[in-house]
């Protein structure tokens, strides 16, 4: 079977934590922030986690 080839803008925004969960970052933290609420800006700092069962993703980060 060939070697799959894995998506490179993906593989740079999604990790794998160390117990398999797949985490992104929110978008909209670098500037500008004030005109947003607090809740908002706590929100955004959290990472923010993505469904393992999602086929795209397999798709695109393979060994990921």
């Amino acid at each position: 079977m060939p070697k799959l080839k894995t998506h490179k803008g993906t593989a740079k925004r999604i990790w794998r934590t160390g117990g398999g969960k797949l985490r992104r970052r929110h978008a909209h933290r670098s500037h500008h922030r004030g005109r947003a609420g607090t809740t908002q800006l706590f929100r955004r700092l959290r990472d923010n986690r993505l469904p393992e069962a999602n086929p795209r993703l397999q798709e695109l980060i393979p060994y990921k």
